[in-house]
């Protein structure tokens, strides 16, 4: 009987002290001015002299006289009235760290939490998504959100809306769920934010977004129209500064790693595939990366023998084209500042690509290997409110493929300065050096390569401040000792995006002669016009929140104009309330081969290439659905199908996921490409199927394993990775990788699975502040 009082008492006391709390968190809002994100100019921030203890309890006496920003409105499925839910979003200051408290209404059975690893993927957990534009240029800036259980990422901001969560920095947040509610307190180093401080304009901009994948709705406080991107800077209200924010100081961050790594290579007979030779290396190792803070807004970061062994294998797909594909850059030393770097040209005219440092194509296996880098160096940031700069060099070391085959040691080097024009446009000049180090190669070994390469390009891209005029105009130049590689690209673009109609219209043009060694272009001696219109209706319907009709065209000819590709397609898309979307397009191609080409790229024995000097024409459908991430188990279908060439093909990819929250996810992605020609032209039947499983156990320890099955490349790929995150940004990682043979090859020694190299990495990070 007294256990069972002494039950019921501490059940009595612990619900009172819940009111209580509850009770003094409501009386002290109210006597906290509400600024309206419907009405507001902008949010005033007061310093605070008392301690901020993150708790998720918003007692300190910090946040009673803080500004509090509420009304936020709807942004998906529509974009008029305030949100179903309430969010209110507080700040303040002191000498080193900014801080935020936020009190997002929702009930806990409603959460949506994919999993409790770091840097989820967009539109799969409930959130708050902090946007910070210290410039004022609506076009860079940092994103920092947080899930109800206290799940962080972080992402740099370019050209307005582009989100790179690859950026990792330390911060800190404590959140506290009630029944009706979570609260949450953010302290965000003015170290890791990069700005400068004016005399007498102490004014960032600030958005704060709401995600709610129950009932899908997106709401932000200052409002932004449904047809743009919520996590957009063109759309966020003033923080004022009640006094200027504080110079951040020195700022030096010490990333020493080490690494032990063991490897097996299956060398095999290029005739019989017989295992002759399995040579086996056991390789430690040491490095690391410096960041120091030449300003608050300048950084300069320092690589000495950088390993990447745990970032994530690439995704592998069916390649049934002429020219390269492209694959997204993963490093995360490449990543930060990207804009300044990596997204000069258009995607097909990168005159940088920072994969070709670090990576090449092995002559002798086909594949891509890695190339050791010895050192890099990259400063970044901005030098004031209208200027951006940035400097990278990194030196890779020779590899010798065999005996008469060589890649030589290489320099690359790329400088760019950016000008900020009118209110969020921007005049930009970039160049790029790579100097090939082949003093030391016989003259057998030289051939084909050149000392150096260089490409110079200035570029204007354009902004409106309301989001519906989008431009790029470039010039590029390339240089060489070799006259045959001295070319030139130029293009422009100009896309006018409305909420009910959106048209562009592009011109490219790259040259016979173009060529730029460390950058991206997988073709040169053409022209191309791309236009395009669509019309999206807002229909008053239960499930439909919009749908678009419209054309797309694609026109490629030759320097003489000689057409030589086109892809017309007409198309519709149907976006429902719950984020589910459906497109159909109807499409017609032409293609004009200047040599012979096999579409399915393998040129086996007893097949012939379709002929070149010959033109093709072919049409066909396309249906795409994609499921609402608010659902558990979730999936994706593409289908394409109809002529190809002289014959026909279909295409049928997608995944399928279940969503174990919040511990991770299951995934199947599938690719199945059939193509039928006539004789004796090839035919074939391509998979690629790829399970996945992420995990989280804890918010400190996560394991993922990727394998991918593909028979274009008879390749089986495993990626399997244990991470611990032991530290703030601090990890250890247990990566395995397999490659083996996805199918036998016939009259030889290879089988399904025999291997042909195996590793296992053990590597410790430390994030040291100084």
């Amino acid at each position: 009987m007294r256990t069972l009082l002494s039950i019921l008492f501490s059940v009595c006391v612990l619900s009172a002290f819940s009111q209580k709390s509850a009770l003094n968190l409501s009386s002290s809002l109210e006597e906290r001015t509400e600024i309206s994100g419907r009405h507001a100019s902008g949010l005033q921030i007061r310093k605070t002299e008392q301690p901020v203890q993150l708790d998720g309890l918003l007692e300190e006496t910090a946040w009673s006289g803080a500004e509090v920003a509420v009304d936020f409105s709807k942004q998906f499925p529509v974009d008029t009235g305030l949100a179903e839910t309430r969010t209110e979003v507080l700040m303040t200051f002191d000498d080193k760290n900014l801080y935020l408290g936020i009190i997002c209404y929702q009930r806990q059975e409603d959460y949506t939490v994919q999993s409790l690893k770091r840097d989820f993927p967009n539109g799969t957990s409930d959130g708050i998504n902090i946007l910070i534009n210290p410039s004022r240029d609506g076009l860079n800036g940092f994103l920092f959100s947080l899930s109800p259980l206290n799940v962080q990422r972080e992402a740099l901001v370019d050209n307005g809306q582009t989100l790179s969560y690859e950026w990792d920095n330390r911060w800190s947040s404590m959140v506290t769920n009630y029944p009706d509610r979570w609260v949450a307190e953010v302290a965000i180093p003015f170290k890791t934010l990069r700005y400068t401080v004016s005399e007498g304009d102490n004014t960032w901009l600030v958005n704060f977004v709401r995600v709610r994948l129950k009932d899908w709705e997106v709401s932000t406080w200052r409002p932004v129209p449904r047809q743009y991107n919520a996590n957009n800077l063109a759309f966020c209200h003033e923080l004022n500064w009640e006094m200027p924010p504080p110079q951040p100081g020195a700022s030096v961050s010490l990333i020493p790693y080490t690494i032990g790594r063991y490897d097996i290579e299956y060398q095999r007979n290029p005739t019989t595939q017989a295992v002759e030779n399995r040579p086996h290396h056991t390789h430690f190792s040491l490095g690391g990366d410096a960041k120091i803070g030449i300003t608050p807004s300048l950084n300069l970061d320092l690589t000495i023998n950088p390993d990447f062994s745990q970032v994530e294998v690439d995704r592998q797909v069916a390649n049934l084209s002429r020219f390269e594909l492209f694959f997204p850059e993963r490093r995360q030393f490449f990543l930060e500042n990207r804009d300044l770097f990596a997204m000069f040209g258009f995607p097909s005219t990168r005159p940088f690509f920072s994969r070709r440092i670090g990576l090449a194509r092995n002559p002798v296996t086909g594949l891509n290997e890695t190339v050791p880098i010895l050192a890099g160096a990259r400063l970044s940031g901005k030098l004031n409110d209208d200027w951006r700069i940035g400097l990278l060099n990194m030196q890779t070391e020779r590899v010798n493929w065999d005996s008469t085959r060589v890649l030589p040691a290489a320099n690359f080097t790329v400088a760019t300065a950016q000008r900020k024009v009118f209110k969020r446009s921007a005049l930009s000049g970039i160049l790029v050096n790579k100097q090939n180090l082949t003093g030391k190669l016989e003259a057998g070994q030289k051939t084909d390569i050149q000392p150096w390469n260089r490409v110079a390009g200035l570029e204007f891209n354009l902004y409106s401040p309301d989001n519906r005029w989008e431009g790029e105009w470039y010039y590029h130049r390339s240089f060489s000792p070799d006259p045959q590689q001295r070319g030139q690209t130029l293009a422009q673009f100009l896309g006018y995006f409305e909420r009910n109609i959106n048209a562009r219209l592009g011109y490219i043009l790259v040259d016979s002669n173009y060529t730029s060694e460390a950058g991206f272009i997988p073709r040169i001696g053409y022209q191309g016009f791309f236009p395009g219109i669509g019309f999206t209706f807002y229909p008053e319907n239960k499930h439909i929140n919009n749908w678009t009709i419209g054309l797309n065209g694609d026109f490629t000819y030759s320097l003489d104009f000689q057409e030589t590709d086109r892809d017309a397609s007409v198309y519709v898309t149907v976006n429902l309330k719950d984020q589910t979307y459906i497109n159909a397009v109807v499409w017609n191609s032409y293609t004009y081969l200047f040599e012979d080409f096999d579409p399915t790229n393998l040129y086996e024995p007893g097949t012939q290439p379709l002929p070149g000097r010959k033109g093709y024409t072919y049409s066909g459908v396309r249906l795409r659905f994609t499921s609402s991430s608010s659902y558990n188990f979730q999936g994706s279908a593409d289908l394409r199908t109809g002529q190809f060439f002289n014959g026909n093909f279909t295409i049928l990819e997608g995944n399928l996921a279940y969503r174990w929250q919040p511990v991770g996810t299951f995934t199947m992605s599938y690719s199945y490409n059939r193509i039928r020609l006539p004789e004796p032209y090839a035919s074939a039947d391509f998979w690629i199927l790829g399970p996945r499983a992420e995990l989280s156990f804890s918010r400190s320890l996560f394991a993922s394993a990727f394998f991918q099955w593909n028979t274009q490349a008879n390749n089986f790929n495993i990626n399997a990775r244990l991470q611990w995150r032991f530290a703030p940004v601090s990890d250890v990682y247990l990566v395995y990788t397999d490659n083996s043979f996805a199918e036998a090859i016939p009259d030889s020694r290879a089988r399904f699975l025999s291997p042909k190299n195996r590793a296992i990495v053990l590597k410790v990070i430390y994030w040291l502040n100084l």
